[in-house]
């Protein structure tokens, strides 16, 4: 159980640290003033009264936010931002979380549930202060957007702040189903978008976003760009003349490998909001200055997120040495576990024979097969399966079908038929680490093109390259329905900021092939050189080659792998991680499953980390909430996002009570019945908490200093 000091008997020199110091007088101590955290310029400021508008639904409500009518924008092709906002915050909820009824919104999570569990008749609105910067380096080249959301309920006496740093590649709202929690318990919510976003730079018109979402000239924006590709006139004239109507995008296109900086950029957002908090309640000295009475002293933080955002909270907790963070609850976190762990994983009798790859190793293998894999019969009733092997499969253009003839003549599958060379590339998947609840996703997620769009995104950020790189071929442009490219229109631009998740396809833009032989298509259009639809494969071999390969560009990609790999060490803060089993993105054998045994064989007996494994559940809830587009994902997955709603509940009482940690366990949860696209309403039995006491045949331990044991 953490030590709670009083706030207001720390502002003093002991607290100095946290900023700089100034004011007091000849006779006594310095008093620390409040204020902004090293490389944050001005701060934007403003109070949503939770009725017209507030922090957690914009406004909308729980209403608004399940509901399928997006929030108006008046003038599309000048959208303000305020409307921007808005509309990011729907649809970064709502990208999130599965907002259908049935699937337990408004009963068992959703705005309108209370902090203990509660249902309400209430709309969940929060009102409260919104605290909105950019932190630099001082290039104006980083510019990470940092932001801090203060309700008006914050007990000065009982001061708490969540983190939620931006899943995927989104802005800075990406994470605010997870900020949800905090708001509901009284706590500030600490943001960041962690060097990403949604919204492009146009390199044939020059225009960028500000940090508000709203675009302007590249020329009128100067270092107050949210994002500027970086290019001289010169070279984005050569660049339009050679590929015009491009886009580069902030997560790919930075030259900053932001990954290796998500842990400092979630320090730097529980800094902003230490001052938000100081700035709102902290005490006052004789000339009028607020000071900073709050400080990692007495403010309780605990770090969470999910995905990108959870795997941010991890290294946020191994480099905080300022104990600025208490816990960690983090949901499906991709971390990068280093290439050295030497940690094994077993799962029931079967030693996984690949484990702890990184991101961008098995997402580009992924990209190699899992189109392929897509058509096989073992997976024809899997979600979008039969859907799948009509879209990529016609007769008029064999896409998927030619993927696997072109792994064939590759020497990549041995198998001679469409079916078995599918079946043998879905083997090659889980022998690389994917579970085999995780493979029946693979149709869903090869239609959405998850696999190469965020293999190039990241491919790109770890080897720093530039959009005029063009790497591997690829480059971001609209493009008409026969593949070629287009303009975008203006007013999809305009709203890409809300509208975009920052890793195409996204908001019209679409992954292009400038390689193919018909000119520059759309990748999975674009024909190879003989005139075969294959899916590029020669494209997604690039980006394999830079993983596995040894010239000039691998080797600046492995660089880039190397700087964002974690070490293990939580420091002994208490830390819950849950992870779904059928996670097809995220598998738990490349990320949570060797973290555990990692930190447990760097940790020891000073370990804090429960590992909770849960079954029938994968990492896109949103996915759960599309029945008419996705049936099937309805009568098969549980929310997880209860799951981490309960993780922070647990490492919360934990901090503030002293109770253990739940062990780490399988929760083994029920699946809804009813017919695909139309599953019958989901019951509390269906989704059991997380034992304090987990049966042994529930129960993750480890076999020896190496190897975690994961029950069948």
């Amino acid at each position: 159980m953490r030590l709670r000091l009083n706030p207001f008997a720390l502002a003093v020199v002991s607290v100095c640290a946290l900023s700089a110091c100034g004011g007091g007088d000849d006779n006594g101590p310095q008093e620390a003033l409040n204020r902004l955290p090293a490389g944050v310029g001005s701060t934007s400021v403003k109070h949503y009264d939770g009725a017209s508008d507030d922090l957690l639904t914009a406004g909308l409500g729980a209403s608004g936010l399940q509901s399928d009518t997006a929030p108006a924008i008046a003038n599309a092709l000048q959208p303000t931002a305020a409307e921007l906002r808005r509309m990011a915050i729907y649809l970064s909820y709502r990208g999130i979380v599965d907002t259908t009824t049935g699937g337990g919104y408004g009963s068992l999570y959703g705005p309108s549930v209370s902090a203990t569990g509660a249902v309400t008749s209430g709309s969940g609105k929060v009102p409260g202060a919104e605290y909105i910067a950019l932190r630099d380096d001082g290039s104006g080249r980083q510019n990470v957007t940092l932001m801090a959301q203060v309700p008006d309920s914050f007990d000065p006496k009982n001061p708490c702040i969540v983190t939620a740093t931006s899943s995927g590649s989104r802005g800075v709202y990406g994470a605010i189903s997870t900020g949800e929690w905090g708001l509901k318990r009284g706590c500030a919510v600490a943001y960041t978008d962690k060097g990403t976003g949604g919204a492009p730079h146009d390199l044939m018109n020059d225009t960028v976003p500000l940090v508000d979402g709203t675009r302007t000239s590249a020329a009128a924006a100067g270092n107050q760009a949210q994002f500027n590709a970086g290019l001289s006139a010169a070279e984005r004239a050569a660049f339009n003349a050679a590929t015009p109507d491009r886009y580069a995008f902030k997560h790919a296109h930075s030259g900053q490998n932001p990954e290796k900086d998500w842990g400092h950029h979630t320090l730097d957002a529980v800094r902003l909001a230490l001052y938000a908090i100081n700035d709102r309640f902290g005490e006052v000295d004789k000339e009028g200055r607020r000071l900073a009475s709050f400080g990692p002293r007495n403010t309780l933080v605990i770090a969470s997120s999910v995905s990108n955002g959870g795997g941010a909270a991890i290294a946020a907790a191994e480099l905080d040495t300022e104990g600025l963070i208490d816990g960690v609850a983090v949901s499906e976190p991709a971390i990068e576990v280093p290439s050295d762990a030497r940690v094994n994983v077993r799962r029931g009798n079967r030693l996984v024979p690949t484990v702890g790859r990184n991101l961008i190793d098995f997402t580009t293998y992924a990209n190699l097969f899992q189109a392929c894999a897509s058509l096989a019969p073992s997976v024809a009733a899997a979600p979008f399966g039969a859907a799948f092997a009509a879209s990529f499969d016609a007769k008029a253009a064999p896409i998927a079908s030619g993927r696997c003839a072109a792994l064939h003549d590759e020497g990549l599958l041995q198998s001679s038929t469409t079916a078995t060379q599918a079946e043998e590339a879905l083997q090659l998947l889980m022998n690389y680490g994917w579970e085999p609840e995780s493979l029946e996703l693979s149709p869903s997620h090869a239609a959405f093109e998850i696999a190469p769009a965020v293999a190039t995104t990241f491919a790109n950020a770890l080897a720093r390259a530039r959009v005029s790189d063009n790497l591997c071929g690829f480059s971001y442009a609209a493009t008409v329905a026969t593949g070629g490219v287009t303009q975008l229109a203006p007013a999809a631009l305009a709203s890409m900021a809300a509208v975009g998740n920052g890793v195409p396809p996204s908001a019209g833009v679409n992954l292009v092939n400038n390689r193919a032989a018909q000119g520059p298509a759309r990748d999975f259009f674009s024909l190879t050189q003989t005139g075969k639809f294959d899916w590029n494969l020669d494209g997604a071999l690039c980006l394999r080659e830079l993983v596995t390969g040894g010239d000039a560009w691998a080797a600046r990609l492995q660089t880039g792998m190397a700087e964002t790999q974690r070490n293990g060490n939580l420091r002994g803060k208490p830390t819950l991680i849950v992870h779904g089993r059928s996670d097809a993105l995220l598998p738990v054998n490349h990320t949570s499953r060797p973290y555990y045994a990692l930190n447990q064989r760097v940790e020891g007996q000073a370990s804090q980390l429960s590992y909770i494994e849960v079954t029938n559940a994968q990492h896109f809830d949103g996915f759960i909430g599309l029945p008419a587009v996705l049936p099937g994902y309805d009568t098969r997955f549980v929310p997880l996002h209860l799951y981490l709603n309960r993780a922070l509940d647990a490492v919360y009482d934990k901090l503030k009570t002293g109770k253990a940690l739940p062990p780490s366990q399988v929760v083994r949860t029920t699946p809804r019945s009813g017919t695909p696209g139309k599953a019958d309403p989901i019951t509390a039995a269906q989704v059991p908490a997380i034992a304090a006491r987990p049966a042994a045949a529930d129960a993750i331990n480890m076999l020896n200093a190496n190897t975690v044991f994961i029950p069948d």
